[in-house]
C-alpha cells in the first residue's frame, strides 16, 4: 500500500511512516520544494495545483499538514498562518483526489480536539457537537473541505500527543524535570492525551478499516486533569510539581492561546474508536508517562 502523507516530516508524520514501512506499506511524502527522490511528491502551493496523476498510484491519503498551534503567542498573521496552512493543503488534496482517474480509497485528514471547545466535565464523544473558540471554527472549516473528497473519509480528531521527542510536552517537560513545573491553572480541566505510537496506529486502524468513516477521537481511553498528567510526570521524574502557574498569569504571557490550548477543558471519549477493534499500547496514563520519561 502507497500512503501519501501531508506533514511527513512533523511528529506525527514521521513515527506514521517508520510504522507504515514496518508493516510492509509506502510512505510518500508530500513536500513543498523541489522532487528529491521516488518516494517524495513536490508541490508548490499558491503557485502550482497538486497534479491529479500524483494520485494515481496512492492507496490511500494522510493529511497532516500545517503549521503549529505549538508556537505563542499567537500573533494576527500567524493565527491567519494556523488557517491558510490546513485548509490550502486540505483544497489541493481533494481537488487532486476528485480529479483522478483512480483515485485512493481513503482520505484520513486531521482534524483537532478543539473542535469541542472548552467544555468543562462533560463527557464529548463524536456526537457532542463543535464548541466555541478559534481551534473550534478552524478544526469545522477543515473537516468541511476534507468532506468534500469523493472517497472514503475518516475525520482524525487528534489530541495531545505524548512522546519521547516532547511534541505537545515540549515547554512543560523541561519545567518539570528542573523541578519548577506545577499544574497550569487550577489544574482540573481535562487535557485529553494520547501516546505518539497509538496515534500512528489509529490512523493505520483507520485506514486499513473500510467500514470506518467519518470522525474519531484519537485519544487514550483514560481521562486525565492537567494536575494529574503534571503529577504524574513529576512522579517519574521523582521531581516536585507543586508551583501552580495562575491563569492571569497565562494569559499574560500567553495570549489567546492560553485559553485556546492550556486552560482549555475537554473530557474526551476514545469508545467509538476502541468498538472499531483498535486496541491501545498505552491505554493509561502511567503507561503513557513510563513510555515518554524512559
Amino acid at each position: 500500500m502507497r500512503v501519501l502523507i501531508s506533514g511527513y516530516s512533523g511528529l506525527v508524520g514521521t513515527e506514521l511512516a517508520k510504522q507504515l514501512r514496518e508493516l510492509g506499506h509506502e510512505p510518500v511524502a508530500l513536500v513543498r520544494r523541489a522532487k528529491t527522490g521516488d518516494d517524495e511528491v513536490s508541490w508548490n502551493p499558491g503557485v502550482e495545483p497538486l497534479e491529479a496523476s500524483v494520485m494515481e498510484s496512492i492507496d490511500a491519503v494522510v493529511n497532516l499538514g500545517g503549521a503549529t498551534t505549538g508556537r505563542i503567542p499567537w500573533t494576527k498573521n500567524y493565527m491567519k498562518t494556523i488557517i491558510s496552512s490546513r485548509l490550502d493543503t486540505t483544497r489541493a488534496l481533494v481537488d487532486a483526489i476528485n480529479k483522478a482517474k483512480n483515485q485512493p480509497k481513503v482520505l484520513v485528514s486531521g482534524s483537532a480536539s478543539g473542535i469541542y471547545g472548552n467544555r468543562g466535565d462533560e463527557i464529548l464523544d463524536e456526537d457532542s457537537g463543535r464548541g466555541t473558540g478559534f481551534l473550534a471554527d478552524l478544526a469545522s472549516q477543515w473537516e468541511a473541505e476534507a468532506s468534500k473528497a469523493n472517497t472514503r473519509v475518516v475525520y482524525a480528531r487528534t489530541t495531545m500527543v505524548m512522546s519521547k521527542k516532547l511534541g505537545a510536552l515540549g515547554r512543560l517537560l523541561p519545567l518539570i524535570k528542573a523541578g519548577i513545573g506545577g499544574p497550569l491553572g487550577n489544574g482540573k480541566q481535562w487535557w485529553a492525551w494520547i501516546s505518539l505510537e497509538d496515534e500512528a496506529r489509529a490512523i493505520i486502524h483507520l485506514i486499513d478499516n473500510e467500514r470506518v468513516s467519518g470522525a474519531y477521537n484519537l485519544t487514550a481511553p483514560e481521562p486525565a486533569t492537567c494536575a494529574q498528567i503534571v503529577k504524574a510526570l513529576g512522579k517519574a521524574l521523582k521531581r516536585p510539581t507543586l508551583l501552580m502557574v495562575p491563569a492571569w498569569a497565562m494569559r499574560l504571557l500567553v495570549g489567546v492561546a492560553a485559553d485556546e490550548l492550556l486552560l482549555c477543558s475537554q473530557n474526551m471519549s476514545a469508545q467509538k474508536l476502541i468498538d472499531t477493534g483498535f486496541a491501545f499500547k498505552h491505554p493509561t496514563l502511567s503507561e503513557a508517562v513510563e513510555y515518554v520519561v524512559g
